[in-house]
Parts: C-alpha cells; structure tokens; sequence
C-alpha cells in the first residue's frame, strides 16, 4: 500500500489520502485490472468505467490516471495490457481528459534516460502499451502534436530492440493504416522520411514502405520513392536479391504462427500495382526463395501461391499454376505421407475454396481447377479426387470442369500436365512403359473424380448427372467399335484402348456410383421434386424414375447397338434373363400403386441384379432366374394352391435363400436392397423361410451353413484397392517388411515332429553318415554331396508341410471371422421382422434359436467381433423381442405349446449356473407370460368378482384380474418351484430382481407365491436366501394391486404370519459380526417396519407382544451390535411400538466435563515459547511469582496478583474465578482432594520448566507400561492444562468403554 499512498509523477492527487479513504471498492478495481484471467480483467475495466461515470469526481479521475499509467510498466506480463485497454477506454470515455498531458505523464513515469538499468526493460514497455492506448483510444489521431510525440517515442523504442524486438515498428505500421492522407502528408512524412529511406534495412521498415505505398499512393509518388531510396520502384531487378533476403527474414520470425507473414502478402500487392508481377515471382519466388531448401521458406512459398490466387489475371494464374511453386508443392505432398509429418495439403485446399467461392469469373474458376487436377506425380494428380471444393464451382463452369475429365480420360494429354517423379520413384525405373502406367493413374484419378462429384453436395442438373452416370457405366463394360454419333460415349473413341485393369477400375467405381444414386435426395426447384422431397423419398428422378432404371434402359440400347460390344459378350441364357428381367419390372410398374413400396423394392433388387449380369455372369444368372419366378408368384393374383408336396419349397423359402446369399456380398447397395425386400415379404414369411434365417444363426449348425454362405473375399479386395490411393513405392517397401516378419516367424514356429526326425534319421543311415561318425571315417565327396540333396529335400518338404499348417490355420480364422459377420448381418433380419411383424405368430419360434446364441457367446472365449455379435444379439433380444409393445394376439391353438414353453424356460433357468444367461430365459418366460395374459380366450374363465369397494375405487381392476389365456395353477406350479428353489438351494443362478420384475409386471402371480417367501424367512437355505425372502415380500406388500387379490381377512392373516415368522427369524440372530447376519437383520428389520406400519395404519388385530420382547432383547449389547444402519432401522421399528431412542447422556461427571472444556479452550493459541515469556514477564514486572500447582501450571484466577492476567483470560477464553470455585467444589464433592498450592511455585521459572520435564518422563513411562487406571484421578480437573495433556486418550478411553457398558434400556413414552 505504500506504492498507492506515495507521490511521484505528473497529475499528482492533492488528496490522497482522502481517495483512499473512500472505500475498497475502489481500489479493488485496479488489482482486478492487473490479474491473469482476461476475463477479470476486461469486468474490472468495466466497472471502472461505471464508477468513474457514475461518481464524476475530479480527485479520483486524476487518480485513476496515475495508477493507470505507473500499471503499464508493471513486471507482470498481463498486468501491461489490462492497464493499457483501461487507459484506453477511460481517455475514450473522458474526452476532456488532454491526451499531450497523458503522453507526458507516461513519458515522465516511464523516461528511459533516468530510469535503474535493471528496470530499463519495465520502462521501455511502459511507454509502448502507453503509446498503444492512446492509439487504442481513437484520439491520437485527431491530435497532431500527441501524434507527432508518439510517432517520436516510438522510433525512440525502436532502439531496444532487446526488449521490444519489432513491436515499435508493427505499432507504427497500425497508426500509419489509420492516419488520413494530409495528416500523414504534413506531420507524420518527415519525421518518417528516414525510416523510409532505409526501407531495405529491415523487413519492419519495408514493411513501413509497403503500407505507405497502398495508403498514400498521391504522396509517396516513384518521384518521391526515388528521391529516398534511389529508385521510383519497389520491385525491380536491383533490388530483388535485398528483397529476397528480407523475405527470408520475415519467413523465419513467422515460423511459429504458420501464417503468410503480411509483409510478403503487401509485396505481393505492390508488384502487381507497379506491373512487376512477373519478375516478381519468377526471380524473387521460383529462382530465389524456393533455392533455400528450408521448410518456414518454401511454406511460406505455398502460402503466397494459395493467397495470390483472388489477385491475379488469367494469364497470371496459368503462368503461376505451371510453375516452379506448384511443382515444389506437389512434391510436398507427395513425400509427406507419414503420419508424423506436417501436411500443407488442408491447408491449401481452404486455400482454393476460399478463392473459388469468392470469385465470380467462371474462365478463373476453370483455370484453377485444371491447373490443381493436372499437377501429377507420375500421371497420378496430387490433388484429391474427393476435394469438396467442387461444390462452390458454377453450373457453367462444373459442366465445363466434367467435359474436360471426360476428354482426357479419352484422350490423355501428358504434355499439358506438369509432371513430377519422386526421388525413389527416379531410382525405380523397373517399369519401362512408363506412359502407359501414367495414362492408367490417371484415368483411375479421373473417374473416381466424376463419381465423386455426383456424390458431392454441389448444385448440379439431372442431365449432369445421367451424364457421368453413363460415361462410366459404358467404360466399365462396353467398348466402341467405331464412332457413332447415336451414342455420346462411341462419339470420341480413346486414343489409348482402355485395358482390362481400366475396365475393372471403372466398374467397382461404379458400384460406389450406384449406391450413391440409390441414396441421392431428388433433383431440381419444380414443385414435384419438393414435394419427393418432403416425402424423404430417395433413388428417383423429379419424374418418379428409379435411376436405377434409366441405367438398365441405356444398357439395353448399348446391348441392341451394332457400334459398340461388351467387354463380357452375354449368351443366349443370360440374355433371355436379361429381357425377361426387363418384361418384369415393366409389369411391376404397372402394378397397383397400393403395394407401391413392396414394388419398388421388388423393382431395385431385379434391376441391380440385372446389372450384375454385367460383372458376375454365371454366378447372376442362376440367381436372377429365382428371383424372377419368386417374383412371378408374389405379385400372382391366383390363389394360393395347397401344397402336395411338402418337398417343394414355396417362393417365399427361395427368396429368403436368394437374399441370405446376397447379404454375403460385399456390395453395400445389394445389401439395404436385399434388407429392404426381406422388410416387404415378412407378412409372406412362412416357418420353413424363418428356418432358413434361424438355421444360420444356430452355432451348432456351424460346420454345415457353405451352401447358404457365399463370402466374396477377393472382391472386397479389389474395390478396397481401387478406392485408395495408388502409392506403389510404400506397398512395395511394406510387402517386403511383411515377407521378412513372415519368414522370422515361420522359423520361430518351426516344430519337430516325430515323423520328422525319424525321416531324418532314415536319410542319415543310408548316407552312413551315422556310420562314418563312430568309424571316425570321412564321407567322400560325392556321398557328401548326395546327403547334402537329400537332407535339404527332406527339410523343403518339411517346411511345405509347415507352411500348410499354417495357411490352414490361417484360413479357418479367415472363414470363422467372415462367417461371424455375415451373422451379424443376418441378425438384421431377425430384427426387421421382430419390428415388422411383432404381431406374426413366428416370433416365438425366434426365442430359442436367440437364447442358443447367447449361452454359446457367453460360454467361449471372445474376441472384439464376438463381443460385437453378442451385443447385438442381447440388444434385438432384449429390445426388440421381450419389449415389444405389440404382440400376437391369436393364439387361442398355441395355448398348449406356449404354457409347455415357458415351463421349458423357467426349468432352463433353474438349471443354469451363469446368472446372466439365466436372465435372459427368465425374461423370455416373461415374455410369454405377457403374452397368454393379454390374449382373450372364448374357453377362459370369468376373473373373480371384486369386493364393491375395491371395483369402485379402483377402474383398472377388472384388467388386472384378467387372466386371458393364462393357466394360472399351471404357470404357478412353475413359478413356486423355482422360487422354492432360489429360496432352499445354495448355489442358484436365479436372483432377487427376476422374482421382483415377476411381482411387479404380473401381480396376479402375488398371491399363490406369497405363502413360499413367508416361509422361507425362517426356511432358506442360509442367511442370505432369508434375507431374499424379507426383500422380495416387502416389495410384494408394496404392490397395490395384491390386496385386489385377497378379502380382508387373507389380508390381515398375512400380515400375522409375515409378524411371526420375522419374529422367530429375530429370536435365532446370535451376535451379528458377519455379513450375511447383518444383511439379515437388517431386512428383517425393513419387512418389520413395514409390517408394524400395516397394522397401525389399518388397525388390524395383530398382537404384537411377541415381537416387542423379541426387539427388546435385540438392544442389548452381544445383540445387533453398534452398527449405525441397523440401530436406525431397529429405532424405526420401535417407533411403531411407542418406544422413542433415548438422547446420548455423557456418563463421566460434570467437573471432568468441565475441566475438558476448559483443557480444549486452552489448547494450542499461541507458541510454548511466546508463552513463557509472558508469563516470566508477568512475574518480574508485578514482583510476585504466581501460585502454581504440582505440574508447574499457573495458579487459579482468584489466586492470582492484579495484573498477571495471561492473554487467554482478557479476552475471556478461560473461565472466570467463579466458575473455577464451582469447579473446584465439584472435585471436593466427588471425594478427590485438590493437590498443590502456592508453595510450589517459589523456585520460580526454573522449578517449572524442571517439574515439567519430570512429569512429561514419568507420563512416558506410564504409557508405555500400560498403567493409566488412577491418573485422571490424582490431578484436580481445574488444575489440569499442558502438563496432564498425555492422560487426555487414556480418559476418553475408559469413557468409551463405560458408554459402552452402560447402554441404557428404550424408555417408553406414556
């Protein structure tokens, strides 16, 4: 505070002392304004503001100013800039407030020349935030003369470099953007005329230059440019080499931000005014800063390219898109692939957006395009086939963009691409066609471009979009033979022949095409389209058309044209599939609108299928001849024939076979189609077709699935490959890495079998080699070499049998984790139909096979795909199945098989020694149970009358007393056995929450199971199965609707008998140390509790005797014990019985009470050395030593001289003389004798500190003997202090055991 009250510096406060006076408040502002969080800062500046405004007060304005102008020096780092912006906003704020008078203060505050050289630094930013605000403010450029001093006091700073670097020259820049011509023409010009003379000194001081130049074109004119620096331009061929060294300064101090340095992006702008753009940019960029191989310099270099792109002409861009910039990029790009290494590639890309969604040229837009999509390394372009950048590209110009792919897919033009090869791409020169390998990338490139743009969200017309849809359907299965102007693809015929590794490009693109197009919302503005739209209708034209179709109309015209021949000429068979395919969908279109759904998904699957004749001749054929007879026979309006022959499979068992065939296949569009026609023939579903699905899922049927299961492995492969990117050199280096892993492995897995070795031993015997050994003989040569062939055949056979096991081995895990997903897939099946067809008898044929798969999961050991399968499985289970709010309700003939099936489960469920599985079977039963309640039966007994009251009050009743369909006795018998079992068997997989959910969903089942868990109180197994029993009967008591199923008299009976059996559970607890016996009781206690509040509520007659002697008795120590749950639980209980829980009374006497008190008040306010001090002080000056007792303490207060008051009794913290007599008489009365007096304190200071000692040895040998009985005894309780601190544990120990013993009995209330 000593810095708020001194006065030093301009605008001194006459008073003060008297702002300070004012208040905290005020000066909290400024602390708040130094503080780290901005947050706090920019609050604090605010209400700074507020009560400046508010006040108006001169001494405070001027104090204010003081404290904010000594801020901006401060060695805090965030504490300059809060005071700066504070100094800002209160000179915008309080216009009267003269800014030459601030400058002067900040420049007395802060003045360099006088200021310690260890606070030079603090000064120098002092004045540089002070210059900031003030040019923060808005009014420094309105006054000439602050603004010619702050201009003056900033080249000043410039100096300190050390310190500020190139702040000062950044803050001039800033205020030089802000000035208007003619002030910066009169004032600011000659003070700045040697700054800019020396432009090329610095990158700060061009920058000056630059930003003059484009403010202040009138005045700084090539004349005056001349006259400062010799020449009327910036950018010229002398300059360039000084300009090329300042650029790379200005890249280096720009490294950490990874921006364009503004500098560089000035320059920029400043060649092109002065027409050197040119020379610009191929001497000061191409040949000058791309030669310094370093990276801050050449992104920099790419930076200004992509910055560049709005300011330069056509022939601007083409010349910088050819150039050396973008070739350096490319191999950038190129050779960054790692995963660790910084990529320019995004970076550039928002680059091209930003330009192509600002320019308004389509020739630019075009330019840019084909200047990035010809960039390539090896034919292959470095730009992105699936940039987005093409969405903001004009309809004009994206047809332009699509013809020009198209015609160098047909044409390749490599000169008009600007080539690369990477340095190992250079050193690999196995590839000797070296064109045609180019030719191929590139067309690989081009169509995944078109295919992309179709998918991409850019506006683009329908005939766009049939157009690329053709370009690539024709180069992936047609050819032309010669030109035909009938067909726009046969128009241009490739100057290179499109080889088959092309083609098959071409066609797994197309597929990614298809489904894109299965997938695409509808096109165009007209009122049709929006209304498709609403309707989330996807896949069709504005006209309603499946693109699908015009596909397989434009197939059927290539395949009637002379001109042009399929890459896979069809036969007879599979043409006459082809027409009949087309005959059948042009039926289905004819169909009843009705059923529109189920035909068009009838009409996809066809016509896919159709076009996989394309890809797949043989293996479609066979399929897509099925599929038109099931088809046939779906959409038949003749009645259905009863079968004859139970043999012949039905159209809705060969179209489940077709459509789990089809989900093996990799194509995504085959599976939704495939799912979304499964969807439309479940009302068709038949149990034979269920089956069929079912029996894939079966693991026991495992082994014997192949003829259902079609895996396409290695066309996975290929459209995975033609969809990633071509980098040759990195699968060649990893294939060698994975062939030499693989060759360490096979020798590590190498095993030596028997046969083996005996093999061997064969070889060596007929060589005699064993022979030669115990001879000490030699082998000659040729036997040598003869052993030589034969043992080296024997080991390649061995390794061949080796790698067999292994490829094995290999392959099973392959065929185990296809197989596992192409499950998965077919769950989706299971689930469409349980969603479907929730109502479809078939359901419960579905629980079985479903619970088989989840006891398998469970059982084996999982990896992560198998946990996946597992999940899914449990969540359609669980979801799906057993939480369906509809469901069958016909099952007046499945009575018998549904009550026989949830016995099978409940007996399954008892059975079973994993809980988790037990569950799910438990829950299945409960399913049924739902079911058979809910249906209504013609045979099924009236419910029970209701008593009038419970009928009137409750509407809801005659619901729950429905039994449906249900067999009550039967479904109980089921029930009670395995909750008796639960109840009396040790280890059970049933659980409390099963029975639970059982009672809750189901109350009708309350009654006949609720004499089993009154029993098995007192009758399970163990302590914990009694404990169930309590749980599960509170919550059965719980449920309103039990008593809707019992008379008054069942009712109170029940109550009696849950009384009983709890008591005679409660008279069996011994003293509860385990567990399991506090878990008992305690739900005991709950259920009694429970059981207490039935009786007194209702005013049942119900004795309670019993019970009372029985909780009495539990209050004894050796009864429940001193758990803090179960005393709360027990005093809940005994509340019902009109006893209350007695209030905790200290047992210990009411001196020792006090004395207590009084031995805490005294604890530990100040140091023991400061302490005794006082209290020799105390003697000395008074002449008289205090009475002491035998330890040493000071005397009793009413002893004690006027004067020698101890601090803690001024300020009343130890009890006065009165309290201290009432004390002392306590001890009187309860027979001990106090001990000492003043006597014992004549030997002074000495014989206090020498007793202590003493006393403090013999307490530690009586703690360590163990000997503690009688020391609370032998020193009064009013003379205890520091000295009897080690008797203190011993005197609350036997106190706790006293409170122990002494429990007192519940006092009941009158």
């Amino acid at each position: 505070m000593a810095e708020l009250e001194g006065s030093g510096g301009g605008g001194v406060v006459t008073d003060p002392r008297g702002v300070l006076r004012q208040g905290r408040a005020f000066l909290d502002f400024f602390w708040d304004i130094a503080k780290p969080e901005q947050e706090v800062r920019l609050a604090a500046t605010e209400n700074l503001l507020r009560h400046l405004r508010e006040g108006r007060k001169d001494d405070e304005l001027k104090y204010t100013l003081k404290r904010l102008v000594e801020g901006l020096g401060a060695t805090r780092e965030a504490a300059r800039p809060g005071f700066s912006l504070a100094l800002a906003q209160v000179l915008q704020a309080f216009e009267e407030i003269p800014i030459c008078s601030v400058l002067e203060q900040i420049k007395e505050k802060h003045n360099l020349e006088k200021v310690k050289k260890k606070l030079v630094r603090n000064a120098a930013f002092g004045n540089f935030f002070g210059v900031m605000a003030l040019f923060q403010s808005g009014r420094l450029v309105k006054d000439q003369n602050a603004l010619l001093g702050s201009i003056q006091l900033l080249q000043q700073l410039a100096n300190h470099q050390a310190h500020l670097r190139d702040l000062p020259r950044r803050a001039l820049i800033d205020i030089m953007s802000e000035v208007p011509e003619s002030v910066f023409e009169e004032v600011l010009f000659g003070i700045l005329q040697s700054d800019l003379a020396s432009a090329f000194a610095s990158p700060e001081s061009l920058h000056l230059l630059l930003v003059g130049m484009q403010k202040f074109p009138s005045v700084l004119k090539p004349k005056k440019l001349k006259k400062l620096f010799g020449s009327p331009t910036v950018v010229n061929e002398e300059n360039i080499p000084r300009l090329i060294e300042l650029l790379q300064s200005a890249a280096k101090s720009e490294k950490k931000d990874k921006k364009l340095p503004s500098l560089v992006f000035d320059l920029l702008q400043v060649s092109l005014k002065e027409n050197a753009f040119e020379l610009f940019w191929e001497e000061g960029v191409e040949n000058g800063l791309l030669k310094e191989k370093s990276g801050p310099v050449s992104y920099m270099c790419y930076r200004l390219l992509g910055s560049a792109l709005p300011l330069l002409s056509l022939d601007q861009l083409q010349m910088v898109l050819k150039g050396k910039v973008m070739q350096h990029y490319g191999e950038h790009v190129v050779t960054t692939q790692l995963p660790d290494r910084f990529k320019f590639a995004p970076e550039m890309e928002g680059y091209i957006e930003e330009f192509l969604n600002g320019c308004d040229d389509s020739e630019r837009q075009l330019a840019v395009m084909i200047g990035f999509s010809t960039l390539t390394n090896q034919g292959n372009p470095v730009f992105s086939s699936s940039s987005r950048v093409v969405r903001h590209l004009q309809p004009v110009v994206l047809q332009k963009y699509v013809d020009w792919l198209k015609d160098m897919f047909l044409r390749p033009d490599l000169d008009c691409c600007l080539d690369f090869s990477s340095n190992r791409q250079k050193q690999n020169k196995e590839n000797t066609d070296l064109a045609q390998h180019k030719i191929a990338r590139l067309r690989k490139w081009i169509i995944h471009r078109l295919a992309n743009i179709i998918e991409s969200t850019v506006k683009k017309e329908e005939s766009l979009v049939m157009d690329i849809s053709r370009f690539c359907f024709f180069h992936a299965f047609f050819e032309a033979k010669k030109k035909t102007s009938q067909i726009n693809e046969a128009n241009v015929l490739p100057a290179e022949p499109l080889d088959e590794q092309a083609h098959s490009v071409a066609e797994n693109y197309f597929f990614g095409l298809l489904q894109t197009l299965n997938t695409m919302t509808v096109l165009g503005d007209t009122e049709k389209a929006a209304a498709l739209r609403e309707k989330h209708i996807h896949g069709v034209t504005a006209d309603g058309k499946l693109w699908i179709f015009l596909l397989v109309e434009y197939a059927s015209k290539l395949l009637s044209s002379e001109h042009v021949k399929a890459v896979k000429p069809f036969t007879e068979e599979q043409r006459d599939a082809w027409e009949r395919t087309l005959q059948s969908v042009k039926k289905l279109q004819k169909q009843n609108k009705s059923d529109s759904a189920k035909v068009v998904a009838f009409q996809q699957l066809l016509l896919l299928m159709a076009i996989h004749l394309f890809k797949n001749q043989s293996e479609t054929t066979d399929v897509l001849s099925d599929l038109l007879s099931c088809t046939e026979r779906a959409f038949s309006k003749e009645p259905k024939k009863k079968k004859t022959d139970n043999t012949e499979p039905g159209w809705v068992e060969v179209m489940v076979e077709i459509l789990l065939s089809l989900l093996a296949q990799p194509s995504l569009l085959i599976r939704r189609i495939s799912k979304s026609v499964f969807v439309r023939i479940c009302p068709n579903l038949t149990k034979r077709g269920l089956q069929l699905i079912l029996d894939v899922l079966d693991p026991y049927q495992e082994q014997n699935e192949e003829s259902a299961v079609v895996v396409m492995e290695e066309s996975d492969k290929k459209i995975k490959s033609a969809q990633d990117t071509d980098e040759e050199e990195n699968e060649d280096s990893s294939d060698e890495g994975d062939s030499e892993s693989d060759s360490g492995d096979e020798e590590k897995n190498e095993e030596v079998d028997d046969d083996f070795r005996s093999q061997l031993m064969n070889v060596l015997q007929a060589g005699n080699a064993l022979a030669a050994d115990e001879s000490d003989e030699e082998l000659d040569d040729e036997a040598m070499m003869a052993l030589d062939k034969n043992i080296s055949a024997l080991f390649a056979e061995q390794q061949k049998r080796v790698q067999a096991k292994k490829d094995e081995k290999d392959r099973i895990r392959k065929e185990k984790i296809l197989r596992r997903d192409y499950k998965i897939k077919v769950l989706d099946l299971i689930e469409a139909f349980l969603t479907k067809q929730s109502e479809n008898p078939l359901v419960f044929d579905i629980i079985e096979p479903l619970l088989r798969v989840i006891e398998q999961c469970m059982s084996t050991d999982s990896d992560k795909q198998e946990v996946d399968f597992l999940k899914k499985t449990a969540n359609i289970f669980r979801n799906s199945l057993c939480r369906m709010r509809q469901y069958c309700k016909r099952v007046d003939d499945l009575q018998e098989d549904l009550h026989a099936f949830v016995e099978r489960l409940v007996k399954k469920a008892c059975k079973h020694t994993d809980s988790s599985v037990a569950l799910y079977y438990f829950s299945a039963s409960l399913f049924l149970l739902k079911v058979l309640k809910g249906n209504t039966s013609d045979k099924s007994s009236t419910p029970t009358p209701l008593p009038e009251k419970q009928s009137s009050t409750i509407p809801q009743a005659s619901q729950l007393l429905s039994t449906g369909c249900l067999d009550v006795e039967r479904v109980t018998a089921v029930y009670q056995q395995a909750l008796t079992r639960f109840l009396t068997k040790r280890n059970s997989a049933l659980t409390s929450s099963m029975f639970h959910d059982l009672f809750r969903r189901f109350p009708i089942m309350c009654k006949p199971l609720v004499d089993t868990l009154v029993k098995s109180i007192t009758a399970g197994a163990r302590q914990h199965q009694q404990a169930q029993a309590c749980l599960l009967l509170r919550n059965v008591l719980l449920l309103r609707e039990l008593k809707l199923f019992m008379t008054e008299e069942e009712w109170e009976e029940l109550i009696r008998e849950g009384i009983s059996q709890v008591t005679k559970s409660l008279k069996a607890v011994g003293k509860c140390i385990l567990k399991a016996e506090k878990e008992k009781v305690a739900k005991s206690l709950e259920l009694l509790n429970l059981l207490l509040k039935t009786v007194t509520e209702e005013h049942l007659h119900v004795k309670v005797t019993e019970v009372e002697k029985v909780l009495l008795g539990l209050n004894q120590p050796e009864g429940i014990g001193n758990s803090a749950r179960l005393d709360s639980l027990y005093w809940n209980v005994m509340r019902w019985l009109n006893y209350t829980k007695p209030k905790k009374e200290k047992t210990a006497n009411k001196p020792e009470q006090e004395a207590e008190s009084l031995k805490r008040k005294k604890k530990g306010f100040l140091p023991e050395t400061k302490k005794r001090k006082n209290r020799k002080k105390g003697i000395k000056e008074n002449g008289v030593a205090p009475a002491a007792g035998e330890d040493g303490d000071p005397a009793a207060p009413e002893e004690q001289p006027l004067g020698t008051e101890t601090p803690k009794q001024k300020k009343g913290l130890v009890p006065d003389g009165s309290k201290h007599k009432n004390e002392s008489r306590g001890v009187r009365e309860n027979g001990v004798a106090p001990v000492g007096n003043g006597e014992a304190a004549v030997n002074g200071g000495d014989a206090v500190a020498h007793k202590k000692k003493k006393k403090k040895k013999k307490n530690m040998n009586r703690k360590r003997k163990g000997d503690g009985s009688n020391e609370a005894e032998q020193v009064p309780a009013a003379k205890k202090t520091k000295g009897s601190v080690s008797q203190e544990p011993q005197q609350k120990q036997s106190k706790a055991k006293e409170k122990k013993k002494a429990k007192k009995a519940p006092v009941p209330q009158d």
